[in-house]
């Protein structure tokens, strides 16, 4: 009877490996007639046989053939952006399980390896550096691996598996290996695109560094951002090395040579190291946004005290301006009355008034000096 995943659709489970009797006909999704311009997702599909490409098909229909015709032989089926059809024709065809399936349909998974019976089902995230936005992409990866084949089914542009593909066609011996030997191959080819990560991470770092002590004031939104980047490279990497050392759990019980098993240790060593620099990243940018804080208050508080400064200054000139004007002021107050020129005023046809009038000037202002002056106006 066949299975039916959350959405309703049939999955039938058939295995490839003990299938009596192979069908006569392809696939009925793929001997329908397709119409005109429709799309394939299949980007590269080949059979191996002892490390030899000995077929090249074209289409699922064709692979499934050739892989039926060729005794021992390895099915390599790269996808990119696969249907729902094409993705429900490979379940059938290899036994797939509906879960692993749904998870490639929907995409946007977590790194992770899951095991169902005699097939691995694998989430790999790539990452590139771009150097003008100064970003990380990230691209999505997803493996069936069997006893007898290997599926990939690529959500994004990286990573470009043709080098992979072409790598192993160089080394017929590793390929030779079997279906693990291309998964060993594809994690490397991953984990080795992350150095040009790590590299451009530490430059921008290098470079925020630079801004922060050289007080550029928008450097904040730069350690955020790079903060982010980071954060999301972490989520690529770390639940990877979940991944490896499942693999090498499984090593024995799963039949994975010695070469192989020192390939997949040596990839979990540089994985490891990657994980350690962007730990370290992470902690670096912490204690860089600590210290641009503390220095915007620095400089925050330089420029309170200098504007303070400036302040006590002005009042100080202002207190002396106001000072001299109110000395200036009791003797142009009296030399004004004196200046009206009326008839019946005190003192005008007295000998000393003129005197008089000079000494008050003089008295009035030299009193006024000397409070000022002892306030500190002066």
């Amino acid at each position: 009877m066949a299975n039916l995943n959350r959405r309703g659709i049939p999955m039938p489970f058939v295995s490839r490996a003990r299938r009596a009797d192979p069908p006569s006909s392809p696939s009925p999704v793929l001997t329908e007639p397709q119409p005109a311009g429709a799309r394939s997702s299949m980007v590269d599909s080949a059979i191996y046989a002892d490390g030899v490409r000995v077929a090249s098909p074209r289409t699922l229909a064709e692979t499934y053939r050739a892989l039926d015709d060729t005794p021992g032989g390895v099915a390599w089926i790269g996808l990119y952006r696969p249907t729902e059809q094409e993705l429900m024709s490979l379940a059938e065809e290899f036994n797939l399980h509906p879960l692993a399936i749904e998870d490639a349909i929907v995409a946007h998974q977590r790194p992770k390896l899951e095991r169902y019976d005699s097939v691995l089902f694998v989430v790999l995230k790539a990452a590139s550096y771009l150097d003008a936005p100064e970003e990380v992409e990230f691209g999505e990866l997803h493996l069936f691996v069997g006893p007898n084949f290997v599926i990939t089914v690529r959500h994004s542009e990286s990573p470009d598996l043709s080098t992979v593909r072409h790598r192993m066609e160089r080394e017929r011996d590793l390929l030779a290996l079997g279906p693990q030997a291309i998964l060993y191959a594809i994690i490397d080819a991953v984990v080795d695109a992350y150095g040009p990560v790590v590299a451009g991470l530490a430059n921008d770092i290098d470079e925020i560094e630079t801004q922060v002590f050289g007080g550029d004031v928008l450097v904040s939104r730069r350690i955020y951002e790079l903060s982010r980047e980071v954060i999301d490279f972490q989520r690529a990497t770390h639940p990877l090395s979940s991944v490896m050392v499942a693999l090498e759990r499984g090593s024995a019980k799963y039949g994975v040579t010695e070469e192989l098993e020192r390939r997949l240790r040596d990839v979990a060593d540089h994985l490891t190291q990657v994980n350690e620099r962007v730990d370290g990243f992470r902690y670096l940018l912490r204690d860089i946004l600590t210290v641009n804080s503390t220095l915007v208050a620095e400089r925050q508080n330089e420029e309170l005290t200098r504007l303070a400064h400036s302040s006590h200054r002005q009042g100080e000139e202002v207190k002396k301006i106001s000072s001299w004007a109110a000395i200036l002021f009791a003797p142009s107050l009296i030399a004004g009355v004196y200046g009206m020129n009326f008839e019946n005023m005190p003192e005008l046809a007295w000998p000393l008034g003129y005197p008089m009038a000079i000494l008050a000037m003089l008295g009035l202002s030299s009193l006024l000096y000397a409070i000022f002056k002892k306030r500190g106006w002066m």
